[in-house]
């Protein structure tokens, strides 16, 4: 080996190929600088620390939370020897900020690019159908978060039916699981009415995941409309900012997504109660109405009687005036045949019939 020559290829080839059987991937943790995009495609930037520094390489679509110089970040990469520049680097798998500030740098720089785009907008979301019958869910099936999701929903409600599809929570595989998951469900025939997407609390570093912009734009781009649960009240991912609905923890998802039967019971029984007083009201109402206008018929009814009445009075005087006997009993009589000379009449008084013979005729 000690005579052993090499050509300049050969050996960056010899260095690359025990680099990658030694170190096939190294996890390192420093501070940005130099960092750059180049045509769109291309991030390099510096890793340093107080005493160090590497050239750093990756793909921009590998980015999946912006970076900027001063951030402290944990990288996950494959070193290598580039034998056309004659640099060391590493080509970069995965990177992610680390420690307080740096992750909430990053969350805000992300947080504002996306707002910019209008994720955040509430014109776009979507409200949730009151009752759902069919659920999918994304979250680990073997977390506390799950089983606190699941026992609500069936103490409030019951009877849907829920597809679960299980993934890891936090770590590198997370997003790219969730993402999976989201796919699969929106590419189902018949889609779930709601898209329930949850898990526990944890640390900034815990919840980064919930950060990825990858994930935020497939949540916001469900065609499922999307409830978003993760952590505690206080906790404020970009997954749930795109979301339709934000709940505040795993539980609070459940008691959004479906009513408590129990009150939904109790208000029946308080608005049944309202109801039948609200009737038993309008009966009364009704009634009082009803018997008014009875009584305005009823005196209408008397007021025409008594004027027909009085009416039917006048005309039984008029008629009692032209009957012939009351005539007769004022004095008058009445007179029956021919005036002529000769000629019989009969004489009619009150009291007796009289027959004479007409003696004379004059004109008047």
């Amino acid at each position: 080996m000690e005579n052993l020559q090499l050509t300049v290829s050969d050996f960056v080839a010899l260095v690359n190929q025990t680099l990658e059987y030694a170190y096939p991937t190294v996890t390192i943790v420093g501070e940005v600088a130099e960092f750059r995009v180049s045509q769109g495609k291309w991030v390099s930037f510096k890793l340093k620390d107080e005493e160090s520094v590497i050239d750093c390489f990756m793909a921009a679509f590998n980015l999946r939370i912006p970076i900027e110089n001063g951030m402290k970040v944990l990288i996950v990469a494959s070193p290598r020897l580039n034998g056309k520049w004659g640099k060391f680097s590493l080509n970069i798998r995965a990177i992610k900020p680390v420690g307080e500030g740096s992750i909430k740098k990053g969350f805000e720089l992300l947080k504002a690019k996306l707002e910019a785009e209008g994720l955040f907008a509430p014109e776009r979301k979507r409200t949730l159908p009151r009752v759902p019958s069919h659920v999918a869910v994304i979250t680990s099936t073997e977390s506390a978060a799950y089983a606190d999701f699941c026992k609500i929903i069936n103490e409030r409600w019951g009877g849907m039916n829920v597809e679960v599809a299980h993934t890891q929570v936090q770590g590198d595989p997370a997003a790219d699981q969730i993402i999976r998951a989201i796919k699969f469900f929106n590419s189902l025939e018949v889609l779930p009415e709601v898209l329930v997407i949850v898990r526990g609390g944890g640390s900034a570093e815990d919840l980064m995941t919930f950060n990825d912009e990858l994930l935020a734009r497939e949540i916001a781009g469900s065609r499922i409309p999307t409830l978003v649960g993760v952590g505690h009240e206080v906790d404020h991912t970009l997954a749930d900012m795109v979301s339709d609905v934000r709940a505040a923890t795993p539980t609070n998802a459940a008691e959004i997504l479906v009513p408590d039967r129990r009150e939904i019971i109790r208000s029946v029984h308080q608005q049944a109660s309202s109801l039948g007083y609200q009737l038993i009201q309008a009966i009364d109402q009704h009634s009082v109405r009803v018997n008014e206008q009875l009584d305005q018929a009823f005196r209408r009814i008397r007021e025409r009687l008594d004027d027909a009445f009085e009416r039917l009075g006048t005309l039984r005087v008029a008629v009692a005036q032209l009957n012939p006997e009351n005539v007769l009993k004022r004095g008058y009589a009445l007179l029956r045949g021919e005036a002529k000379l000769g000629a019989a009449l009969e004489i009619e008084t009150y009291k007796e019939y009289i027959t004479a013979e007409v003696k004379d005729v004059r004109s008047k």
